[in-house]
């Protein structure tokens, strides 16, 4: 925002003074402040989210060899965290409560659908409640005593579920800025750091086993950067501008980012423990080498050509692989 006005109410500012305060302050924004441009507002249409780096690997991950049945019941907020505001408490939540659908999409987004088969179980009840519509009523009007199973068939259950929610979210891990002003033209910049952490893991259905569990950290950024120009231009008359901007980069954004990375890291960590097995051995051996390479695990130099040659098998079917009775039903 930029405004001029005059302290005491006198007499008007002239319009040469105007023109040397507008050259002053734009030879400064553009000495100083280059990358800074004013946004313009309008009104935007509803738009569907660009695709992030993470959904992007989700999107390209290799094909399993075979299809997971897998469900989610909930993502829970497991912090507890209100919104950090300054001068006043709030009762919105620090993240999203809508955890469990984010974390069905990113299921079903890997590679393109074909890593999980995602079933409903975060509205159990409503599922439940229609079948229940649909037997009563067959039984009414058709008089069947029995359930036909092409009707109604069974549902599908999971080998697996995948659990987990927000374990952590710190506000003002790390806060900075620096200003500087000469003569009563001055610039001044802020960031501050927040950072949120996700936790995922499997559980097998038929012996309630923790498979796999990983943890997940991402940051949020804020930042704005502003400049300012005071200057007397008579004894009783003062020039004022300001102008400003910050940057916050959206919590939903960051929120979904560190669940689609935590699904990726999920995959490759029940890969590495011969739970689920990529189609290409080759791809996936590379793409788990990486993980484990991140995560300190793995020393690259120790990696040859031949550890990528070769099929494996995996030897953990039993609770976590579409198992032929399980197929039948779809």
């Amino acid at each position: 925002m930029i405004s001029i006005f005059r302290r005491y109410m006198f007499p008007g500012v002239t319009r040469a003074v105007v023109k040397s305060a507008s050259a002053l302050s734009l030879a400064f924004f553009v000495s100083g402040c280059a990358e800074f441009e004013m946004p313009v507002l309008a009104d935007e249409d509803p738009a569907i989210p660009q695709v992030t780096s993470t959904r992007s690997s989700l999107l390209d991950m290799p094909p399993p060899k075979s299809r997971v049945d897998i469900a989610v019941y909930d993502f829970e907020d497991l912090t507890g965290q209100f919104k950090p505001s300054e001068g006043y408490q709030t009762l919105s939540k620090a993240v999203s409560q809508g955890g469990g659908a984010v974390l069905m999409k990113a299921l079903r987004d890997t590679s393109g659908g074909k890593w999980f088969r995602v079933v409903e179980r975060s509205n159990l009840d409503n599922l439940l409640q229609e079948r229940r519509i649909i037997q009563e009523m067959r039984q009414i009007y058709l008089k069947e005593t029995e359930i036909n199973p092409k009707a109604l068939p069974p549902m599908l259950f999971a080998g697996v579920i995948v659990e987990g929610g927000v374990v952590g979210y710190d506000s003002n891990v790390e806060t900075g800025g620096a200003g500087a002003a000469l003569l009563g033209v001055g610039a001044r910049g802020e960031y501050r750091k927040d950072t949120i952490s996700v936790n995922l893991r499997t559980v097998s259905v038929k012996t309630g086993e923790v498979l796999a569990s990983v943890v997940v950290q991402k940051s949020i950024l804020s930042t704005s950067v502003g400049a300012s120009v005071f200057r007397y231009i008579d004894t009783d008359e003062v020039l004022e501008l300001e102008a400003g901007v910050s940057a916050n980069e959206p919590g939903f954004i960051a929120f979904r980012r560190a669940i689609e990375k935590a699904v990726y890291t999920l995959i490759l960590e029940m890969a590495h423990r011969d739970y689920w097995a990529f189609k290409n051995h080759k791809a996936g051996k590379r793409l788990i080498n990486q993980y484990l390479e991140d995560d300190g695990r793995l020393d690259r130099s120790k990696i040859s050509d031949q550890d990528y040659d070769g099929q494996k098998t995996s030897m953990n079917k039993s609770a976590v692989t579409s198992t032929a009775e399980n197929k039948k039903t779809t």
